[in-house]
């Protein structure tokens, strides 16, 4: 599932195409993702797209009246929110471009060009807001991954009983952050992903917060994760994937200590972790089990270093 390093190289991407273009018509195929599809073939006609940010793994264009064809839309909303689920798309082409199958939006733009939303699963979300509904999105949304302060950071994670991972994920508390980040982020902290927030030391926090604006850094340089089905706005894969360091690399070697990247399940979510730079926490009168990690490791770590 696209996550805030993807969806930001869209936003990106959509940025440097959309500003200031006019939508013409509208027209759509299968709209079951979409939250009142009349209203949006009805309103957007006519009007000018102001802007493109992100919100979390939400895609914002903010849209204003155009001024040439007289029309004020003043009570028509202002804001269209696109989430790409797991398999959605969307991208910029000429009006008569080949549209793939699963193609179930076009927006016509008054420059000849189509900006056109895919989607095989249709897992995706595709609505309008007005200014109130915006702000009450906002605000129930966590801060932001990439920007967020390390005084807030600690403010929403120190002292909570929760699995660390969890609020990775929570997009009340961070949002933007999924899986793989949350995964390459506890790696890069040395964190193990069932750890409580409320035994985590202040250094830990610290430390988690830069691993994740790093590990999202790194990844928006790269223009995101291609795993499966994302592309950015112009239908180009991204690269960051050729650096997981443990996302989706069980019975792999870890490349920092070679021990062996094992898979548990927390927060309902697969995550992987390594067992020696990220060791457990310990259960209550239960010793720590280090030997079965050496075991495992002995002969892909062979194999690994045979490889360097």
């Amino acid at each position: 599932m696209p996550e805030l390093p993807e969806v930001e190289t869209v936003v990106r991407g959509l940025r440097t195409a959309l500003p200031g273009r006019c939508i013409v018509s509208v027209r759509l195929g299968k709209t079951d993702f979409i939250d009142d599809p009349v209203t949006l073939g009805e309103s957007l006609p006519g009007r000018r797209i102001a802007a493109v940010e992100r919100i979390g793994k939400f895609i914002h264009l903010q849209l204003a009246p155009e001024a040439s064809n007289g029309s004020t839309h003043s009570d028509a909303p202002s804001h269209l929110m696109v989430h790409l689920g797991m398999t959605g798309r969307l991208v910029v082409r000429a009006a008569d471009e080949p549209a793939p199958p699963h193609t179930h939006v076009y927006f016509q733009l008054d420059d000849g060009r189509e900006l056109r939303y895919t989607d095989i699963r249709r897992f995706g979300q595709m609505l309008l807001l007005r200014d109130a509904k915006i702000a009450e999105l906002r605000e129930r949304l966590g801060e932001d991954a990439l920007t967020i302060s390390a005084d807030e950071f600690q403010r929403r994670l120190a002292g909570r009983r929760a699995r660390i991972k969890a609020l990775l994920l929570d997009q009340s508390v961070l949002r933007g952050v999924g899986n793989i980040y949350a995964d390459e982020s506890l790696w890069r902290a040395r964190l193990h992903p069932a750890r409580l927030a409320a035994k985590l030391k202040k250094e830990d926090i610290d430390r988690l917060r830069q691993a994740v604006q790093r590990v999202l850094g790194d990844a928006i340089r790269l223009r995101g994760s291609s795993i499966s089905d994302f592309v950015d706005s112009n239908g180009q894969p991204g690269g960051y994937q050729r650096w997981h360091r443990v996302y989706a690399r069980e019975d792999e070697p870890c490349y920092r200590c070679h021990a062996i990247i094992r898979r548990v399940i927390v927060a309902g979510r697969s995550s992987h972790f390594c067992p020696r730079c990220q060791p457990a926490p310990r259960t209550p009168g239960k010793p720590p089990a280090k030997r079965a990690a050496r075991t495992r490791r002995t002969s892909s770590q062979k194999r690994f270093r045979r490889t360097r």
